[in-house]
């Protein structure tokens, strides 16, 4: 059963009582046409909650893009916005810098493990990708093997939208349109779910009986020759796939090979930095000590424009050579926002924040409370053919209506936001990851608001 729009929507594509209208902006990663007929347009938000433009609360089930971890309008990070503004609005990162950039910094580098101790700003998740990338090829270069110029990434991985992100990304709807453009000295290995013997992982990884990394070693690396390879890019958990959990002492198995091989690893951590894992990083979740670290998203609650990427000192070593003449930059890369000093304002407030009100703590202990809850209520529906939880976050797979994968799960969404609730659509995959202020009583309203969609479309 299709979704069936309960609301009349014969002004659709304005808003009358506003005097704004939905004529000019284009959408990303969104059907603008439906959007006009069916619009979803937030005008306020607080904790947990949306307010619509037609005056509707919409629980937030999916912190708003995996950004929100500690709750919507938080007055310490919205004041410290506001005082930075008052007192220095914006200032160069080139040869020059400021004060709550190296703030931040501070903050990050303490929080990473191991000895990821430099941090070099971008303004999103896209620009830590390709930031990494060239870090990767500068620093072989610097070392004298600048030879090295293969990435590997992997399959329905996702690593943002610049070329080089799209390009060792493994999304086919993100690629299939830009054919020559993406970068051609890149493989993919194999995707890190098997739906035969793991479709329902219940907070906890999956064991395999088979090896997946076997195929980098007997295929990939031969293929390219490992001493040719620069880096592989994976994120720790496949997120904006639909949430994908790798098999056991995969992260670690992968440390083990690039270490043999030269090969620097970079974890995309876009989504589960900062607290989603019930820790810092995923990297603590699962003991691994990447080479790069990319972040973005929750560093700064969201509500301001932020990434970067963490690098090992040995990277940094490298790079900032002690011979080099004074006049010389060490890295030809950056941004005119890099460490912009209300972006960084805010990401200071946040993981402040964060610790004192120990959300990350939070996220472990409700993380459990959300897996719990999807597979109680969710197993046995119509079309569901498996069910993902780890850390904060838990996403349910349905069967491909014919003809038109997809459309299911954008119906199951439809239906909840009528209902109430945000959650996303991934494919085939409905996914939450609320922000870590979320209650028991709010995760039982997400997930029985999506049983009731899958039951109602059925």
């Amino acid at each position: 059963m299709a979704y069936q729009d309960p609301q009349d929507r014969s002004t659709a594509g304005t808003t009358p009582a506003t005097g704004w209208s939905m004529d000019h902006q284009w959408l990303p990663f969104t059907p603008n046409r439906h959007f006009r007929e069916v619009p979803r347009v937030f005008v306020k938000a607080d904790g947990m909650h949306f307010t619509t433009h037609d005056g509707r609360q919409v629980l937030d089930g999916i912190s708003s893009l995996w950004c929100v971890g500690a709750g919507h309008n938080r007055r310490e990070i919205n004041e410290a916005i506001k005082q930075q503004l008052d007192t220095l609005d914006y200032a160069t990162a080139f040869n020059a810098s400021n004060d709550k950039a190296f703030m931040a910094a501070d903050k990050i580098a303490a929080m990473a493990p191991g000895d990821l101790n430099k941090v070099l700003f971008c303004n999103s998740g896209s620009e830590a990708a390709d930031t990494a990338m060239k870090v990767a090829l500068a620093y072989h270069r610097a070392r004298g093997q600048g030879h090295r110029n293969v990435f590997i990434g992997r399959e329905r991985g996702y690593h943002g939208v610049g070329f080089g992100g799209m390009s060792i990304g493994g999304i086919p709807a993100n690629r299939k349109v830009y054919g020559t453009a993406l970068l051609p000295r890149v493989d993919h290995m194999r995707f890190i779910h098997d739906p035969l013997n793991h479709a329902y992982i219940h907070n906890a990884e999956p064991e395999w009986q088979e090896d997946p990394l076997l195929e980098l070693e007997n295929r990939i690396l031969p293929l390219h020759d490992p001493s040719n390879v620069a880096a592989i890019i994976v994120e720790p958990v496949a997120g904006s796939a639909g949430w994908y959990i790798g098999p056991k002492g995969y992260l670690k198995r992968l440390r083990e090979i690039c270490d043999k091989h030269g090969i620097l690893l970079v974890f995309d951590e876009v989504i589960t930095g900062f607290g989603r894992m019930g820790k810092n990083f995923a990297a603590d979740y699962f003991g691994v000590v990447p080479d790069m670290l990319n972040f973005a998203k929750c560093v700064t609650n969201g509500v301001q424009p932020l990434g970067g990427v963490i690098c090992r000192d040995h990277i940094y070593e490298t790079m900032v050579n002690p011979d080099a003449p004074n006049h010389v930059a060490d890295l030809f890369h950056g941004y005119t926002y890099s460490g912009h000093p209300v972006s960084c304002a805010a990401a200071v407030a946040t993981l402040q924040l964060f610790e004192q009100e120990k959300l990350f703590d939070r996220a472990g202990q409700m993380g459990k409370v959300l897996g719990d809850a999807m597979h109680s209520q969710l197993k046995g529906l119509p079309h569901v053919m498996g069910i993902r939880s780890l850390g904060l976050a838990a996403a349910v797979e349905l069967a491909p209506a014919a003809g038109a994968p997809g459309k299911r799960a954008y119906d199951a969404f439809l239906d909840c936001f009528t209902h109430g609730v945000l959650v996303r659509s991934a494919g085939d995959n409905l996914v939450f990851a609320p922000p870590y202020i979320v209650t028991e009583s709010q995760i039982d309203q997400m997930v029985s608001t999506l049983a009731a969609a899958i039951k109602r479309l059925a």
